[in-house]
């Protein structure tokens, strides 16, 4: 096994940036994710690891060799796409066998890894079946396995889950952890889905559109302390809510659209008069009485959940002020009208509305 180093990487399509500057220190045996939306570059940065993309500057390293200049064949690494890539007319054995017969690997080698790996998979009776008699997760298994035999230093992962459905997504993403937990191989995982990426990650890598690092951090971390309003967006469903306000008494307080007036945890006197968005994540709401309410929106729908549920409003009776998304218990949830809403100050946070950058305390 072996660590991976992302040294200041930029990856160019003509006059078309699409890696900026990424940085990323990945240790011997760690689990990164990195999330992002669609067209962020975050597999493109995974396929210049591998070796399927040319780096334009910058330098990537597995172990203590840069591979900018190596064929992916002697990267000692394994790829997991999104498509399965299984031959249709070979049976699963030959699925996952196919890699070392190239490399031309003794029989029982062969047979011994193959082996070794159906049963960490649960592939072992599946083995003679040829791919269409399988069902999708039993085939993302396979190409895992095809992987898994080669015994690399380190595995990619590019969204691997995203063509099978919400209960599988389930299951894979369980066993992927408990196959990680089992090898320790480092492991550099892609994909769009935030959930994937809080439960599966160590750390995350969260980019955001043109191939920039927004934050690195672990999963809770990233949750708990976004750096900019894109990871405070992004990170979270629904996502924290932002709040255009403005500091005044002395660094004392927020004011805000909608009647909104909150007591800052610690005064802040350096921020006084400045504009700044308030954040609150949905689930750090709480009802209470009109008279201890610290914002009312007017409701404008809801969705119930079960034993929660989502409420969308708006502040300002024009609506012109910003939109608040509250998750509460469904047994609080009001039919229509205002809902007075209060949170504790230790949930507040800061940002720049230009830079969008968090205001540290």
């Amino acid at each position: 096994m072996a660590g991976v180093s992302i040294r200041n990487v930029y990856k160019a399509f003509g006059p078309v940036k699409v890696i900026q500057g990424i940085s990323m220190d990945i240790a011997d045996g760690e689990f990164v994710v990195m999330v992002g939306p669609s067209g962020c570059g975050k597999s493109t940065l995974l396929r210049m690891v591998a070796g399927l993309e040319n780096v334009t500057s910058g330098e990537i390293a597995i172990g203590e060799r840069v591979v900018n200049d190596l064929e992916p064949k002697d990267r000692d690494i394994a790829m997991v796409f999104q498509n399965y890539a299984l031959y249709p007319h070979m049976s699963v054995f030959d699925n996952m066998a196919y890699g070392l017969k190239i490399q031309r690997r003794p029989k029982a080698d062969i047979e011994a890894r193959v082996q070794r790996a159906a049963e960490i998979l649960e592939l072992t009776k599946f083995l003679k079946r040829r791919p269409r008699e399988l069902s999708g997760g039993q085939r993302q298994r396979v190409a895992m396995g095809r992987a898994l035999v080669r015994e690399p230093k380190v595995f990619l992962f590019d969204e691997p889950l995203s063509n099978l459905d919400a209960k599988l997504r389930v299951q894979m993403r369980s066993e992927l952890q408990a196959l990680h937990q089992r090898l320790r191989t480092t492991t550099i995982y892609v994909t769009h889905d935030q959930v994937e990426a809080m439960t599966l990650a160590h750390r995350m890598l969260v980019m955001s559109t043109g191939g920039k690092t927004e934050q690195i951090g672990a999963p809770l971390e990233v949750y708990g302390k976004p750096a900019t309003t894109f990871v405070a967006g992004f990170i979270g469903s629904p996502p924290m809510n932002l709040i255009p306000g403005r500091i005044a008494e002395g660094g004392k307080a927020l004011a805000a659209a909608g009647d909104v007036h909150v007591r800052l945890p610690e005064p802040r006197p350096a921020l006084e008069g400045r504009n700044v968005l308030l954040g609150v994540r949905p689930e750090h709401f709480d009802t209470c009485e009109p008279g201890a309410a610290l914002l009312s929106p007017d409701i404008d729908f809801i969705e119930l959940l079960g034993s929660d549920s989502l409420v969308y409003g708006h502040l300002g009776a024009d609506k012109s002020g910003a939109r608040v998304a509250a998750r509460l218990h469904t047994s609080v949830v009001a039919k229509a009208g205002r809902l007075p809403l209060r949170f504790a100050a230790e949930h507040m946070h800061l940002f720049d509305p230009e830079s969008g950058k968090r205001l540290e305390a």
